[in-house]
């Protein structure tokens, strides 16, 4: 058995990751779920043969005194691979995730747009954190690519090890690998900031030591990505203050206060098509409350601050970025709920969004290529089509009232001018003023009419342009939020 062969396979099938262990066939994680892949169960011995051999001669030694080796491997012409191979029950076993060569981009990965906007920033502290396996690395990568394509920058990159491999743009990388080219994530930090850096990039925030050092960088002038293991947004602020001792926590808090910038918050759902998984995003930005929050370490506040400022500052919850999902009918609303951090709300959520009866689902459908583009987990989307919608019917109102005035003052000038003609007692000078002012209403009318037409027309291209608002066949003919 050789271990190139074992990763062609894996890729091949679409795998993310290849796990190896005595006393069991190799397996792999296809679409988040782990499978075997045939064969014969590994021996021990052997196993410990076959990892040894992949091992860079530096980490044999770091295996034997560390009891674990974190390292980089490439198959040519295949991909790289993230390796960690560790003691269990006193044999090597070991982890390796794909870590593809050409990776997509913040557009290819439909995340949604305001994350570009964080690629725009001169300093700060910007997050992207979630459990393992939701695509951490995958994001960090995809808005340090941004960075680079767009600005004439110097990106150096610390991490442990090196993952994707980041092509120079418009801007210059530097990526560098702790135990290759430096001795630990503080050291290279502290040695990052005499390079002349513009944009640094963490892969993990570990220690207090890396905390404490890239808030530091963030507060002197840098624009600091980098992420965490935590599953909130508010939870990421807890965990960056936890760090610190409890005397240094309000100091802490103002610093945190003054340098966050962005919390990007992720979670893979399974597609409700089987064509594997899709992102679920929280998004936290700073405004002047979300300071404000962090500095009094008002972090329970934090969550009701992310669902209040969608439409305005374009933050969304995972609740609603899960509901979006479903509502674009990306995900099915079991899984929504099981993959909820609170279900209870979510399913308040989707019923007050998307439910006329107890079962009938509808969802606003991404069918012509403009609306392709839009992130299907993007909430505000949805709340901009309902703000369009509550306008259109607005108008629409107005309309019919203007209308009927102008149609009732007509009738009232017809039914003076009959009774004036019939009596024959008017002057011609008062059946001209009466014949003037009903024809003048009757142009105005025409003309109003034809105003509101084309702003009606306007709103309805701007809705087909945005959503196609037909409801999927189980919904009934009253469901979705445009039952027109």
């Amino acid at each position: 058995m050789l271990i190139d062969d074992l990763l062609r396979s894996v890729v091949e099938s679409g795998a993310s990751d290849l796990h190896l262990k005595p006393g069991r066939p190799p397996m792999q994680r296809l679409k988040g779920r782990l499978q075997p892949m045939g064969g014969d169960p590994l021996a021990a011995d052997a196993l410990r043969t076959l990892l040894m051999g992949m091992l860079p001669e530096k980490q044999r030694a770091k295996i034997e005194s560390d009891l674990y080796a974190d390292f980089a491997y490439s198959v040519p012409g295949v991909s790289r691979f993230r390796a960690t191979i560790f003691h269990q029950r006193g044999t090597l076993a070991a982890v390796l995730r794909r870590v593809p060569i050409e990776f997509p981009s913040l557009d290819e990965w439909n995340l949604p747009e305001v994350l570009k906007e964080f690629t725009k920033l001169q300093q700060g502290l910007v997050l992207v954190t979630g459990p393992t396996g939701s695509g951490k690395s995958s994001t960090l990568a995809a808005l340090i690519r941004e960075i680079v394509e767009r600005r004439p920058v110097h990106v150096v990159s610390v991490e442990d090890p090196i993952e994707f491999l980041i092509r120079d743009g418009t801007g210059t990388v530097t990526q560098r690998e702790i135990g290759t080219d430096s001795l630990s994530f503080a050291h290279a930090l502290r040695n990052t900031l005499r390079q002349d850096p513009d944009v640094i990039m963490v892969g993990e925030m570990r220690d207090l030591e890396t905390i404490s050092s890239a808030l530091s960088a963030a507060e002197t002038g840098h624009l600091v990505v980098s992420t965490l293991h935590t599953s909130s947004a508010a939870q990421t602020v807890d965990r960056i203050i936890g760090a610190f001792p409890e005397g240094h926590h309000t100091q802490i808090q103002q610093q945190l206060s003054r340098v966050i910038e962005a919390v990007i918050c992720l979670r893979l759902v399974e597609r409700q098509d089987g064509a594997g998984r899709v992102a679920a995003v929280e998004i936290l930005r700073s405004s002047p409350r979300v300071r404000k929050l962090v500095e009094d370490g008002a972090l329970q506040e934090l969550h009701e601050e992310i669902e209040r400022s969608v439409a305005y500052e374009r933050m969304q919850s995972l609740n609603q970025s899960l509901a979006a999902l479903v509502i674009n009918g990306v995900i099915t609303r079991e899984r929504a709920l099981t993959d909820s951090p609170s279900p209870e709300d979510l399913d308040l959520l989707l019923r007050k969004m998307l439910y006329a009866g107890e079962h009938g689902a509808t969802g606003l459908r991404h069918d012509s290529e403009d609306d392709m583009a839009l992130s299907k987990a993007d909430f505000s989307h949805i709340l901009r089509l309902q703000e369009i919608e509550k306008n259109y019917e607005e108008l629409q109102e107005r309309f019919g009232r203007e209308i009927a005035e102008r149609d009732a003052r007509i009738l009232q000038l017809e039914a003076e001018t009959q009774g004036a003609s019939e009596q024959g007692g008017a002057s011609d000078a008062a059946m001209r003023t009466l014949l003037e002012e009903k024809d003048k209403l009757a142009r105005a009318l025409s003309f109003q009419k034809q105003e509101y037409e084309m702003k009606l027309e306007k709103l309805q291209n701007r809705i087909r342009e945005l959503s196609n608002t037909a409801a999927p066949a189980e919904a009934g003919p009253r469901g979705g939020i445009f039952r027109r």
